[in-house]
């Protein structure tokens, strides 16, 4: 039977700003990219939502990104690259620490963002990233844009890798991502999201934003749970797979 894992950006609230629905989530997708503080989330959140990805026994990832709380992380910010290393190693260290409290551990990084988008391009500011990964735990993946350079660079570093991909984004025809400044790049249709995952499932093409074919490897697809409609959008995206014989595990 073919697999997919399932993932999804969670524990995004923080202090009295709530953000998703990570418990119903948590019991849908196989992969939690757990926020760390710098663009959301705070410690009791963080916390919290690992010990319910264990019980769910979902896999956890270091959710890092950008030090933009009020832009949520999705302007793009020049670093010095030191200081971007430290952040970075920083955000992995809390989650490490309260994976380490709660009996589980972090398994990949997965960038936010703007520094997700900048990294799968910027070599200086991926560099960066990655040498944070290796000081933190070498055993470490690197969840990154199926297709994009990083995965490389990763792979070059002595780092493992896992190609993403996006149900409810919009595609160019390079493989690349629509921007969100764009209209249409986000699915706002469940059917369509929840199509293009099966695309990515089955291994076949999905339609770009120019009515182009494009065809993009996952090893694992995500659906970002700032959607107003993720846990729909996630709960017909496993209905589809199932249905058409694809089980969704990490």
């Amino acid at each position: 039977m073919a697999t997919i894992d399932l993932n999804c950006d969670l524990g995004e609230s923080f202090g009295n700003f709530r953000v998703g629905n990570d418990e119903e989530v948590l019991s849908l997708v196989t992969s939690a990219n757990v926020a760390t503080g710098f663009h959301a989330g705070d410690p009791l959140v963080m916390l919290t939502t690992v010990r319910n990805a264990k019980a769910n026994s979902v896999r956890i990832g270091a959710h890092v990104g950008y030090r933009d709380l009020a832009g949520f992380g999705r302007r793009f910010i020049d670093y010095d690259l030191d200081q971007l290393t430290a952040e970075v190693l920083y955000q992995i260290g809390a989650l490490q620490a309260a994976c380490r409290a709660s009996g589980t551990e972090v398994e990949y990084v997965k960038p936010h963002g703007a520094l997700y988008n900048r990294i799968a391009r910027d070599a200086k500011q991926a560099q960066a990233v990655i040498a944070a990964m290796k000081l933190a735990d070498p055993q470490l993946a690197l969840m990154g844009l199926a297709g994009s350079p990083v995965l490389a660079w990763a792979e070059e570093a002595g780092l493992s890798t896992i190609s993403e991909t996006f149900a409810d984004r919009a595609y160019e025809n390079d493989g690349s991502l629509v921007p969100r400044s764009q209209p249409g790049a986000v699915h706002e249709s469940v059917d369509e999201a929840a199509g293009q995952a099966l695309n990515f499932a089955l291994g076949e093409p999905i339609t770009a934003v120019d009515g182009t074919k494009v065809s993009v490897a996952a090893d694992s697809i995500c659906v970002h749970g700032d959607n107003p409609h993720a846990l729909t959008v996630v709960r017909t995206i496993r209905d589809t797979l199932t249905k058409n014989g694809i089980a969704v595990s990490s």
